[in-house]
């Protein structure tokens, strides 16, 4: 499938907006990308055009986004880039350009950061099987014999 992959690196411009959906969460918000250049009159960087895009999140990374990020923080994202256009009556053509995030990550370069990792669904415990004992003749048993438990004393 052809899918145009991209690679953000911006800052959080929304609070990340998150939702319980029938198919899992869900969570998006904006991304603000803006560069840089150097200036050689000024003699310093200057910011240049600054592009937005929503970054949707889904899944376990919908519920650490919604977790992790707040407005300001700088991030990197990668997902797959789509543009949507539409035409509304007696309106301008719309356009929009959205990340269906694949990772999102704080960028480092700029700051530092704790990773804590996400608790996994408990499974059901599985009793450990004993291996088995390969030098002990067919019929024998290494085990020791079961002891009684004594009865419980009854109560009045």
């Amino acid at each position: 499938m052809n899918e145009t992959m991209v690679c953000a690196v911006g800052n959080v411009a929304t609070t990340p907006v998150y939702r319980e959906l029938a198919a899992g969460p869900s969570a998006r918000f904006r991304l603000a990308v803006t560069s840089r250049y150097w200036d050689r009159e000024k003699g310093a960087w200057t910011d240049g055009h600054t592009n937005f895009f929503t970054v949707w999140a889904n899944r376990q990374l919908a519920s650490n986004a919604q977790a992790s990020l707040s407005v300001g923080d700088p991030v990197i994202v990668q997902g797959r880039l789509k543009v949507r256009t539409e035409t509304r009556e007696g309106q301008p053509n719309w356009s929009s350009a959205d990340i269906d995030a694949v990772a999102i990550g704080h960028d480092l370069s700029r700051g530092s950061s704790a990773f804590r990792r996400s608790a996994k669904p408990e499974a059901a415990p599985v009793a450990p099987r004993p291996e088995p004992n390969w030098e002990t003749p067919a019929g024998e048993s290494e085990e020791p014999p079961a002891q009684q438990c004594p009865e419980p004393a009854a109560v009045t």
